[in-house]
């Protein structure tokens, strides 16, 4: 079983930043791909980020939405994800969902974010103009 604590999202201007953060109980968390999906009112979710396991050396990749203004960090001694949110803009706002899937290490990687069979509550981050 996986949990997830996710945190930090809430109500920001135009242009101001929120750090949202995602905690998961799994066993050797470094040896999972972690991913950011988000879900706007009336539309499909959409994946916006996603850190490599210690394998893929943490690399990280990022939706064309957010490249640039998002920020996608792992810090495998708390079993913990962040995404660094800069610039925020109206479209941004949405239900952010922490994701990975607990397959054997090398099962998925980022390129495989869509198929991630774990997710979190999530959390709400909502951009005013």
């Amino acid at each position: 079983q996986v949990d997830f604590v996710e945190s930090g999202g809430g109500l920001v201007q135009s242009g101001g930043s929120l750090r949202l953060s995602c905690t998961i109980s799994v066993f050797a968390f470094s040896n999972y791909p972690v991913g950011w999906f988000r879900q706007a009112p009336g539309k499909e979710p959409e994946g916006i980020a996603c850190v490599s396991s210690a394998s893929g050396w943490g690399s990280a990749w990022y939706a064309d939405s957010v490249k640039g203004r998002f920020t996608i960090s792992r810090d495998n001694t708390q079993n913990t994800a962040y995404l660094q949110m800069e610039s925020l803009k109206p479209e941004d706002t949405g239900v952010y969902y922490c994701t990975t899937d607990p397959a054997p290490e090398g099962t998925y990687g980022c390129k495989d974010l869509a198929l991630f069979g774990a997710r979190g509550q999530g959390t709400q981050v909502t951009v005013s103009s």
